[in-house]
């Protein structure tokens, strides 16, 4: 089985910052894409930022300049650095992973963490 479990969250004020991490764990052979979901109360989970086995990035518009994700592949690790935070960035944040199981098929399946809370106030 895998696990993914997030932590890092927090109650932070507007302008402050944060630093998610998302571990894997479990029978991994490899992971894929990793990435980083929200969702805020009454809204629909939405992708936040996403990265490759190789490093290349992707943001919504909305986080460009104030997130970066980075992962760390040795230790089956994506991170969050939220910076100058926005009270409309209160949200549940959720880790995403593709991961590969067996070296016996290259596919690879969705999964997902229990999420972390983040909460800005103004």
């Amino acid at each position: 089985q895998v696990q993914l479990v997030e932590s890092g969250g927090g109650l932070v004020q507007a302008g402050g910052s944060l630093r998610l991490s998302c571990a894997a764990s479990g029978s991994i052979f490899s992971i894929n894409d990793m990435g980083w979901y929200r969702q805020a109360p009454g809204k629909q989970r939405e992708l936040v930022a996403s990265i490759t086995r190789g490093g290349i990035t992707n943001y919504v518009d909305s986080v460009k300049g104030r997130f970066t994700i980075s992962r760390d592949n040795a230790k089956n690790t994506v991170f969050l650095q939220i910076n100058s935070l926005k009270p409309e960035d209160t949200a549940v944040y959720y880790c995403r992973g593709e991961i590969r199981t067996s070296r016996w098929t290259s596919a690879s399946s969705i999964y997902w963490g229990q999420g972390t809370q983040v909460t800005v106030s103004s």
